[in-house]
């Protein structure tokens, strides 16, 4: 058999144990792989790339289109961006794909009847990484959700459950809250369920929801979300599942996937042979099928079942009352590889096979019909403020001897509460304000009347940090209204 090849990358902290562990696994298992190394992470950080990347590795990564990754460490501070982050943007692998599922009652756990997926947006969100600081008090990180992320994560999550059986893709957002960026994943959400009726779908607000994941996990199937939202609720089910050591991930695009543990680089165990490899092996597993091996990955996840009913287990997992022998990270691949061969005789045992054309597991999403662009009008202004002053009425004053004769003056906001006109005197301030202008009556605005309401301020010495445009879309208002407003 043609051997793939696949890139790998030690990591820090663990990295190179369990990486290690997992190729012996896979060699034994005569998995056709060719394997090709690139350093990431900490060593790169050290010798200059604050990215945490070095060109060649790029290069190799691009190149094999599949990669096997330890967990790798970003040094704390500023200066420094996750390379995991880095690398799924980079490369367009928008959807992340965590399987979670109990091994009760070999793996200690009040959910044995877990089992479900977390389909993550992997691209945009606050993992955006758009940060400022922008007074002495503020810094501001912006969240960003495009209808073309939401459109391919939802089709992918729908899709996804399709292929595998699955019954049910439940969405999680806050769109109480923010109801234009949370609003929209909830909306395009509705809209691709109607493509999918033969999937039950519900929504649920990201709180409750992660409080259910964590109380009854077992009403879940497939449960897709945004990026920050996905990477906490997707480590709670981890975690009740029995370990978020267990728990192995797949990062997909069209160009590319990348697979690995969604645990850290644990340093503080690091090179003591006690840390589990089993969520990196079965990431390794995900790539086997992503390669168009089941056979292989069939054969390796039922060896590792084999292993975990034979109560073989490192400490993360290791209870007296489940457990039969306490082994070593090299000594649980060894027992791993003993089992190659055995199928589990109480879990289910895995069962991977070359899936038809038609129903191939999804890596891209299908495309999505573009829309007309809607008609966009300039209504107003939003100008964010350095101002150390307390008073909100003073600042209104001030800043309403400027205004263009087309725009007035509309609020004064503080962290997003209204504080002018009519706030209260408990209301807490710093020292950044929202202040918003519309237009006079029907007086229609352009930009050049914005900027010389910045030029005007500017005059005045205050000191402008940012604007935001206020916009209608086909009449509807693309801003949000201020907290008592």
């Amino acid at each position: 058999m043609e051997k793939r090849v696949v890139a790998f990358a030690e990591g820090d902290g663990i990295g190179p144990e369990i990486m290690g562990a997992v190729q012996k696994i896979l060699a034994a298992a005569q998995a056709p792989i060719e394997w090709s190394p690139v350093v990431l992470g900490k060593q790169v950080y050290e010798s200059g790339h604050s990215s945490g990347i070095a060109p060649e590795a790029w290069e190799t990564i691009r190149q094999t289109r599949v990669l096997l990754k330890s967990p790798l460490t970003t040094p704390q501070g500023g200066g420094y961006k996750s390379v995991n982050v880095t690398l799924r943007k980079s490369l367009g692998l928008y959807a992340n794909v965590r399987p979670c599922i109990a091994y009760a009652p070999f793996v200690v756990t009040r959910h044995p009847k877990l089992d479900m997926v977390i389909v993550r947006e992997n691209e945009e969100d606050l993992y955006a990484g758009i940060e400022h600081r922008q007074t002495d008090d503020v810094v501001q990180c912006l969240k960003l959700i495009s209808r073309p992320g939401c459109e391919k994560i939802v089709r992918y999550a729908f899709e996804y459950a399709r292929k595998n059986n699955r019954s049910k893709v439940t969405c999680m957002t806050k769109d109480n809250i923010m109801k234009l960026t949370d609003g929209l994943f909830r909306q395009v959400f509705e809209e691709i369920s109607l493509e999918y009726l033969d999937i039950q779908t519900e929504h649920m607000i990201i709180d409750i929801g992660a409080a259910r994941i964590a109380d009854t996990p077992e009403r879940f199937d497939v449960i897709v979300t945004s990026n920050l939202y996905g990477d906490i609720i997707s480590d709670i089910a981890a975690q009740i599942a029995g370990s978020v050591g267990l728990a192995g991930s797949a990062n997909i695009g069209e160009h590319g996937a990348l697979f690995e543990a969604i645990h850290g680089s644990a340093p503080d165990i690091a090179g003591q042979d006690i840390a589990n490899p089993s969520g990196l092996l079965m990431a390794a597993v995900q790539m086997l099928v992503h390669l168009g091996l089941p056979d292989h990955a069939t054969l390796v996840q039922n060896a590792w079942l084999k292993t975990l009913e034979e109560g073989i287990h490192t400490a993360d997992i290791f209870r007296a009352e489940t457990s039969q022998v306490l082994v070593g990270t090299q000594a649980f691949a060894d027992a791993v590889i003993a089992n190659l061969g055995e199928v589990p005789l109480l879990l289910p045992s895995a069962c991977y096979s070359m899936p038809e054309e038609s129903q191939e597991l999804p890596s891209a999403a299908v495309a999505t019909l573009p829309r007309p662009c809607a008609r966009k009008e300039l209504v107003g202004v939003d100008i964010f403020l350095h101002w150390r002053g307390t008073c909100p009425e003073e600042l209104a004053m001030r800043l309403q001897k400027l205004g263009p004769a087309c725009m007035r003056l509309a609020l004064i906001t503080n962290r997003g509460v209204k504080v002018w006109p009519g706030g209260f005197a408990e209301t807490s301030c710093i020292d950044h304000w929202r202040c918003r202008f519309l237009p006079i009556g029907t007086k229609t605005i352009v930009h050049g009347d914005i900027l010389g309401l910045l030029t005007a301020m500017d005059m005045a010495g205050l000191d402008f940090i940012k604007m935001e445009n206020l916009c209608q879309f086909d009449g509807v208002p693309g801003y949000a209204l201020a907290q008592g407003q």
